[in-house]
């Protein structure tokens, strides 16, 4: 399987494609405005320090003060113990003890500044890699508490081997489990000239100072999505090209050498018609090549995946025809969950099997595309009711969350009333107010749609109501309305 990793770069934009054999599989995107400082170490100054709150403003360049509370300061904790546990096993230590108003502290953003509150911070400095979490100043290590419990104690001996006696702690993440040595060594590398690179310019660079920031969109690719099947890396900012081959140089050599400047005319999106893909994966129909097609609906509990053979015949008998596009769409769902960024719960309502091995052959085929994705997934068999439950887990935003918001019209729902079920409400509106109110004249406003029903269908309808509450009722057409929107003005 070979892959191509295609970067668009724009100042107020990033966007990555992965692509392999040619066809789109996972979209990526970064906004420069939408970019939190949550990671971000800085040399703060502490500029006030208040007892009774058992808390710190420390200034770190940003328009206002950030906070750091006394359970944020870092102490060391015992031997042997996760970092985890050193709040319950400490006393804790007034923070008038701890802090003095113009010291400068190591801090790191924790929460992100919102509204009038200032970012929050910790003296606890920890930096993500790929598989692992490192903690420079602790020296324990463990693994994650989501990877299974008989799994930990292999996996934790293996890291203290790897990690050696040159000091620090370190985290397995969850996605680490299935690493090998060479990967976690990997980013053992890269996280300890991360922390060298802090250490070198807190002692060089005045307070107030950016130490390290969190990779962006582009260093992680280097990081995170480069592996032996990846051909190239295509960059189509000279800028960017610059700054990430000496990112990687550095830091991942190997990923480094596929790194290439596109200098085509073309824009780089449109050698694998990007853009038309990324359209595609925002509806909710997917045609098929057979014919057939799905049908993708993202809910707040769940996604839901159904496949029709639409206008497949060309199978020798119907059995096959439903195998056959079944099997098609297997490959496609694999394909949109990774393209869509779809997470959490996944149901797919395949089309009714008779025959056993067909419905083994389809299972194999969807645990076949899904062992490719990077995200951990997860797929039982068929229920009862002949739906495949899945698990896929939530790494970042789906991709419509991120470009798309609700409907103003529909407000998400996906429907809107029609222009009579809006009509025959307003003319139950106006006989409730008749009863309440003795006004002169009652005015709607509505959309032309509705006032158009109005003065055609609905005419005599009007025309009755009028006659029957004793009073005029006159309209007017406003084309901001939605369908749904009314005003009835008593005048």
């Amino acid at each position: 399987m070979q892959e191509d990793i295609l970067i668009n770069w724009s100042p107020q934009e990033t966007r990555v494609a992965i692509v392999e054999n040619g066809a789109l599989q996972e979209l990526l995107v970064e906004r420069t405005l939408e970019r939190g400082l949550v990671g971000n170490v800085y040399l703060g100054k502490v500029v006030r320090v208040l007892p009774g709150m058992q808390s710190a403003f420390i200034d770190i360049g940003l328009e206002r003060a950030a906070f750091l509370h006394v359970a944020d300061v870092w102490h060391r904790q015992p031997e042997g113990e996760p970092p985890s546990m050193v709040r319950n096993t400490q006393p804790q230590i007034p923070i008038e003890k701890q802090v003095f108003e113009g010291q400068v502290l190591l801090v790191q953003v924790i929460k992100d500044p919102i509204g009038t509150k200032g970012a929050r911070l910790s003296t606890q400095i920890s930096i993500a890699g790929r598989m692992l979490v490192f903690l420079p100043q602790d020296d324990h290590v463990g693994v994650s508490q989501k990877i299974p419990q008989n799994q930990r104690d292999e996996l934790r001996t293996r890291l203290q081997q790897l990690v050696g006696t040159e000091g620090g702690g370190f985290i397995l993440r969850t996605n680490g489990e299935d690493a090998s040595d060479l990967e976690l060594s990997d980013d053992i590398g890269y996280l300890r000239k991360a922390w060298a690179r802090i250490k070198g310019a807190s002692v060089r660079l005045p307070p107030l100072s950016l130490l390290h920031q969190d990779l962006n969109l582009l260093q992680r690719v280097l990081r995170d999505l480069v592996c032996e099947n990846t051909q190239t890396i295509k960059v189509d900012s000279r800028e960017q090209f610059e700054a990430l081959k000496a990112f990687g140089l550095e830091f991942m050599p190997a990923a480094a050498e596929k790194l290439q400047h596109y200098k085509g005319e073309r824009p780089i999106f449109d050698l694998y018609a990007i853009d038309e893909e990324i359209a595609k994966a925002l509806g909710r129909r997917v045609d098929l090549k057979s014919g057939g097609y799905l049908i993708v609906d993202q809910t707040e509990a769940l996604t839901t995946v159904d496949v029709n053979t639409g206008g497949f015949v060309g199978a020798r008998n119907f059995d096959d025809t439903i195998f056959k596009t079944n099997l098609e769409a297997a490959q496609a769902i694999a394909r949109q969950l990774r393209l869509r960024n779809l997470g959490g719960i996944i149901i797919v309502d395949f089309i009714d099997m008779v025959r056993e091995d067909h419905r083994e052959a389809v299972l194999a085929e969807i645990r076949k595309q899904l062992s490719r994705d990077r995200v951990k997934t997860m797929a039982g068999g068929f229920s009862q009711l002949g739906l495949v439950e899945m698990t896929r887990k939530r790494t970042r935003e789906s991709l419509a969350h991120m470009l798309c918001e609700p409907c103003p019209t529909c407000e998400g729902k996906g429907i809107v009333k029609t222009a009579r079920t809006v009509a025959y409400n307003i003319f139950r509106e106006i006989l409730r107010e008749a009863r309440q109110f003795n006004p002169r004249e009652f005015r709607v406003i509505a959309s032309p749609k509705v006032i158009e029903l109005f003065l055609d269908e609905e005419s005599q309808h009007l025309a009755g109501l009028s006659e029957f509450i004793g009073k005029p009722v006159s309209l007017q057409s406003e084309s901001a309305m939605g369908q749904e929107q009314y005003d009835i003005v008593l005048l």
